[in-house]
């Protein structure tokens, strides 16, 4: 499915297809680990199951691209999750991760991340480059945490970021269903500017959580804050992805 001209949904990642690029982002290796530590049991099947999710999703954009490699794999922040040291699972599992990804391009960006502040051993041994931001033609991908100056760039069109962790619950009866979610509107640095940019919301690829409930729980990034949330369109990843129109027609029916 297309959220934009030229770039489609494929699961959880983006595929720009004049870029020839394939973003992800919020992968958070090493999250369930953490979990465990802090005595909130979780299985630990999520890696494997990311890494066969990884795998399927590269397939399904060469399918798309018809073509036997992708030029760039971009990872748009969280690839790992722990803030401190990095235990000997987690440098093992971001390896194999970047590994996996290895076999499919010969080029691949890591764009920091608020959890990536030790994550330069891992990109320098593997001989990666880790940016702030990476901007190609008129798209510009950064985390989200911080609003760059970058993204108030003229050259700037379409800004994609994750850090948000989008995802919307869905009432099911007799249950209610999380899922996550792509989330696409229009941002403007402030009220009094002018001129606003698209922007794309990207789900984690995390698999240990869902995400955050844009329609019920506190917005985590300062380019949604303050932005008309109501109005941005809204994607949902089940079998496959649905479009659901906006946030405000949803919220209406809770």
């Amino acid at each position: 499915m297309q959220i934009l001209p030229d770039i489609e949904i494929v699961d959880l990642g983006l595929y720009f297809v004049k870029q020839d690029l394939l973003a992800l982002g919020d992968v958070h290796i090493g999250y369930e680990e953490a979990l465990n530590k802090q005595g909130i049991l979780v299985p630990r099947f999520a890696f494997k199951e990311m890494m066969e999710k990884l795998g399927q999703m590269i397939l399904a954009t060469l399918a798309l691209s018809k073509k036997q490699k992708i030029s760039t794999i971009l990872v748009n922040g969280d690839l790992k999750h722990e803030f401190g040291k990095i235990s000997e699972t987690e440098w093992r599992h971001t390896v194999r991760f970047l590994k996996l990804l290895r076999q499919y391009t010969d080029h691949i960006v890591l764009v920091k991340g608020n959890h990536d502040k030790i994550l330069e051993p891992i990109a320098k041994t593997k001989g990666l480059d880790l940016v702030s931001f990476y901007q190609v033609a008129d798209v510009l991908f950064l985390h989200g945490d911080v609003v760059l100056d970058a993204a108030s760039e003229k050259s700037v069109k379409i800004i994609v970021i994750g850090h948000e962790h989008p995802a919307v619950s869905l009432n099911q009866w007799p249950r209610t269903e999380k899922y996550k979610a792509f989330l696409l509107g229009k941002w403007r640095k402030s009220k009094l500017t002018l001129s606003s940019k698209r922007i794309i919301v990207m789900p984690s690829f995390s698999l240990v959580t869902e995400g955050t409930d844009v329609l019920k729980e506190s917005l985590l990034s300062p380019f949604l804050r303050g932005q008309n949330l109501s109005s941005f369109d809204c994607f949902i990843i089940g079998d496959q992805s649905y479009h659901f129109g906006k946030l405000g027609n949803l919220r209406r029916r809770k």
